[in-house]
């Protein structure tokens, strides 16, 4: 195996158990809603310390529900990723095609380079 294979076994490998260990370890079991968004605890606590406090804006959409919203943050998650993996697989093409510009284009040169040597041994033997 490639070392950069075994590095993205091992980085696939702590992805998997930072999503997987605070459910096996029953972190947040003693909450309401044990893995809240850090919005919906920010609310909490902002109300707590100030219960009169009114926010400055209002949402420009509110969706009718908690699972349209998650499945609206998974849209955007996507998409984001999509973007990225588009401008990282450009980037990666560039690179490529550039190396292969390169390759020909040394192979041109050796070749144009041996061609101008033998014309120039042809033209001095037929003196």
């Amino acid at each position: 195996m490639s070392r950069n294979a075994k590095v993205n076994t091992l980085l696939l490998l702590v992805v998997a158990a930072l999503a997987v260990l605070p459910l096996a370890l029953g972190l947040g079991d003693h909450k309401e809603e044990p893995f809240a968004g850090a919005d919906a605890q920010a609310e909490t606590a902002i109300t707590e310390l100030a219960p009169d406090y009114e926010p400055w804006f209002a949402p420009l959409y509110e969706p009718p529900s908690g699972e349209v919203e998650s499945a609206l943050f998974a849209l955007q998650a996507a998409l984001g990723a999509g973007v990225l993996a588009y401008y990282f697989g450009v980037r990666r093409g560039r690179r490529q095609g550039e190396a292969r510009a390169a390759a020909a284009g040394e192979g041109t040169a050796a070749g144009a380079g041996r061609a101008r040597a033998d014309a120039a041994r042809d033209a001095g033997a037929a003196e």
